[in-house]
């Protein structure tokens, strides 16, 4: 069966710089340690490569506190690329400095040109569709100009509605094979999964809704124990990867990569 929402050939990460202190957050838990950041970031990048994936690892962009969470900034398809218009205005050039390292890899990257907002972590691709919520950070009009860019490919694209108080649709959600999603409760009692096998993540547990489905693996981030042992009861192999300062501006483990298997040339 297909797998293209989550067998991937290539990923690209940004390390964090020292200006990420600054980056924002929705509640400040104070501000991230760039020396332990540094090293969960290595972790992460490590099992993204242990699956025999290319991982692109950019420099940091000291100008943009936040450009460590690359997924923000594009979708990247096994048809083509699309920079996204982020819905943050410090936030928005990131789309084009992402934009020339797609362009080497895909040879031309699409774009969100606007009026509306679209950030990627607003964004599900799953085996049959697309799925978009709107969110602070994305709009109808721009969930509208992403359908009509991958309309060609065959994709069709649902609009959703991210929880009051939530982020991006993604904090709450994750997929994690062709037919399963991993969800919070308060999503999924939404109805926005029907026609999905849906698992829970346990009370309490609710940060690891944002994990990653790439090849083999569902990296997870540390600390939620209980959620990690029903997804190992579920056959999953979990790699943890610690999270404690991404978590500290809202990032968790889809903000740090673009996952994606290019066209083959």
């Amino acid at each position: 069966m297909s797998s293209r929402s989550y067998n991937f050939t290539h990923a690209v990460t940004r390390k964090p710089g020292e200006s990420v202190t600054d980056g924002l957050r929705t509640v400040d838990t104070g501000a991230p340690d760039l020396q332990l950041f540094l090293e969960h970031h290595a972790d992460y990048v490590s099992a993204l490569e242990s699956t025999g994936a290319t991982v692109v690892t950019l420099d940091p962009l000291e100008e943009f506190p936040d450009s460590v969470f690359v997924e923000d900034a594009a979708l990247c398809l096994p048809e083509g690329a699309i920079a996204m218009r982020p819905g943050t205005p410090s936030r928005m050039d990131e789309a084009d400095k992402m934009a020339p390292v797609l362009e080497d890899i895909y040879g031309k990257v699409h774009r969100i040109s606007g009026p509306g907002f679209i950030d990627g972590g607003d964004i599900l691709t799953t085996e049959s569709e697309i799925l978009v919520g709107t969110s602070a950070r994305t709009d109808s009009a721009g969930i509208d100009e992403l359908r009509t860019l991958v309309a060609p490919w065959g994709y069709t694209v649902r609009e959703l509605q991210t929880p009051e108080g939530v982020l991006h649709f993604k904090t709450d959600c994750s997929l994690l094979d062709n037919k399963t999603i991993l969800s919070t409760s308060r999503l999924a009692a939404t109805g926005c999964f029907d026609g999905y096998r849906v698992l829970l993540t346990a009370k309490g547990e609710e940060p690891c809704a944002n994990s990653i489905r790439f090849n083999n693996l569902v990296l997870m981030p540390a600390g939620f124990p209980k959620t990690e042992a029903m997804l190992r009861a579920e056959g999953y192999e979990v790699r943890i990867i610690g999270n404690s300062e991404a978590g500290k501006l809202d990032g968790g483990m889809s903000c740090l990569s673009l996952r994606f298997s290019p066209p083959s040339n």
